[in-house]
């Protein structure tokens, strides 16, 4: 039997639209694992998705757009903003899906980049990194705008210091203290937050 042409043994590229947008942002993912933000390019992302460099650059201007948008979309899937009708249960589920995330090997490569001398150094990774909690805290605010509806937090309540009270200990653990982290962290966690916000500690005035 003879074999088949070479061309035709090659993965299939992706196309346009959905299905290159899924790619690109999937290698773009691969990449910030394997090569941290640093070591990311636009060439190595269009080789392991299987398109061409100008395909990445007519849908995003730049490198840091381009991961924002990966890991913008990877975190929102990965740590969904919960809605299960009561505020200390959506702040607990938050906790732990985000435990969840930064424990995972792209999460542990995102921390690892963003406090790397080359983050210091490099102000395009510093842009990725505001970009990236920028997202979180404004897809956040929606958790908070529902509990204050349902009358169970003040009208008056900072909806980033609550959603940056939950997240202040897990870092902190994570990044400095290296202790562990796990569902006991993120019941602690949420509790806090919810009795600092009902006590009026996070008010915004």
């Amino acid at each position: 039997m003879r074999a088949k042409p070479a061309a035709a043994c090659r993965p299939r590229a992706p196309g346009r639209g959905p299905r290159l947008r899924a790619a690109v942002l999937a290698a773009t993912l691969d990449e910030v694992t394997t090569s941290g933000f640093s070591g990311l390019t636009m060439d190595n992302v269009a080789r392991r998705a299987g398109v061409h460099k100008t395909s990445l650059y007519r849908n995003w201007k730049d490198r840091a757009s381009l991961v924002a948008d990966a890991l913008a979309e990877n975190v929102a899937t990965g740590v969904p903003i919960p809605d299960t009708g009561s505020v200390e249960t959506d702040l607990r589920q938050y906790a732990q899906a985000l435990i969840g995330w930064l424990t995972s090997p792209l999460g542990r490569a995102v921390l690892g980049a963003t406090i790397s001398d080359a983050a210091r150094a490099e102000p395009e990774i510093a842009e990725i990194e505001r970009r990236f909690y920028v997202d979180r805290l404004q897809r956040a605010r929606a958790m908070i705008a529902r509990a204050v509806t349902r009358g169970e937090l003040p009208g008056d309540i900072d909806p980033d210091a609550v959603i940056k009270t939950v997240l202040a200990p897990i870092y902190l653990r994570v990044l400095i203290t290296a202790e562990p982290v796990d569902e006991a962290t993120a019941e602690q966690a949420a509790r806090v937050a919810l009795v600092a916000a009902r006590a009026g500690v996070l008010s915004s005035s």
